[in-house]
């Protein structure tokens, strides 16, 4: 069995995009692989947020991922802070990252672009921090997305660099774990790109279902097709996308043929079933997560027992490490 890891951001709330991204993938993930999950609440730290608001954000992307199956009997799940061994290892890897390096990421350029005035060292081996989360477990895949597939490079050469420098063949080179299809990319309903934060174009599974209705309604739309069989503009193509993974195979059908047609004044029904279709998809899984919210007992437990289980691992990558670096108990 192979061993994987992947972090996640407390940073807002999970939306449709992520749903289907790539937490149906996550959950066939944990099934077939040992697996460790990670809230890095330590990353957040460069962009120093509101205090009052960072253990509620760890909280609430805790119990959204957990609503939506991650299971903690499955794979491991912890924060980030809650494995004090990543801090030393990170220590550790910071002596043999260099400067150059580090200032050319394309991450540090930007955000220090963005930023000026909040350019501090941690943003700058925000790499080190991320490798070591990494080779804390000493996997052999990590999922990543297109925006870090510079850090993975970066975590390989860490490790060759470790194994070269102290002669052993001690940390493995992760590589990007292939889901074995290509992951779905779900639109945002301004008729841009993909659904992301950022964008303000998200449906959130805590959404409630008026202000699913809302969003949709305001979805980009025209005044229908211009004949029969013409192609659809990307923002009405974009439409029929979320329609795809939310809605029966009929529904679709259907509103695929009065385009085909040349049918018009049909979009207000379609976002009428759109919005539907989206609430029956969301509505179990927002009680879900209000529920697991409200269950500081297993919240507790769920975090216990993953800190447990990763500082195991942690623990056994950290003695050796130490060892093979030359610090030894008197």
């Amino acid at each position: 069995m192979k061993t994987v890891l992947s972090g996640i951001r407390p940073t807002g709330n999970l939306h449709l995009g992520n749903y289907y991204g790539a937490m149906i993938n996550f959950l066939k993930m944990q099934q077939e692989n040992n697996c460790y999950f990670f809230i890095a609440d330590w990353h957040s730290l460069t962009t120093h947020p509101d205090p009052k608001m960072l253990h509620l954000n760890v909280k609430n992307v805790l119990a959204e991922y957990l609503a939506c199956g991650l299971d903690p009997e499955k794979a491991t799940i912890y924060v980030q802070s809650d494995v004090p061994e990543i801090a030393e290892l990170y220590l550790l890897l910071n002596m043999h990252a260099y400067l150059g390096e580090l200032e050319k990421t394309v991450s540090f350029k930007d955000k220090a672009r963005k930023n000026p005035n909040n350019v501090n060292a941690g943003l700058l081996t925000y790499p080190v921090l991320m490798a070591t989360d990494i080779l804390i477990h000493n996997p052999d895949y990590v999922p990543v997305g297109k925006d870090q597939e510079q850090h993975l490079e970066m975590t390989r050469n860490f490790a060759k660099r470790f194994n070269s420098k102290y002669e052993v063949e001690y940390f493995k080179q992760p590589t990007a774990y292939n889901y074995g299809q290509e992951l779905i990319k779900i639109p945002g309903l301004d008729g841009s790109g993909k659904m992301g934060k950022s964008e303000g174009n998200c449906i959130y599974l805590t959404d409630e279902p008026k202000e699913i209705e809302k969003k949709v309604k305001r979805a980009l739309t025209d005044n229908g097709p211009e004949g029969v069989n013409t192609p659809k503009p990307d923002y009405i193509e974009n439409l029929f996308t979320i329609m795809k993974v939310v809605s029966t195979p009929d529904v679709i059908a259907y509103y695929d043929n009065l385009w085909n047609t040349g049918e018009t004044k049909w979009y207000g029904n379609m976002k009428k079933q759109l919005a539907a279709d989206i609430i029956s998809v969301t509505a179990p899984i927002r009680e879900k997560i209000n529920d697991i919210k409200n269950d500081e007992v297993y919240l507790r437990k769920v975090t216990t027992e993953g800190a447990e289980k990763a500082r195991e691992s942690a623990r056994k990558t950290l003695g050796e490490v130490r060892q093979i670096m030359g610090f030894k108990s008197f």
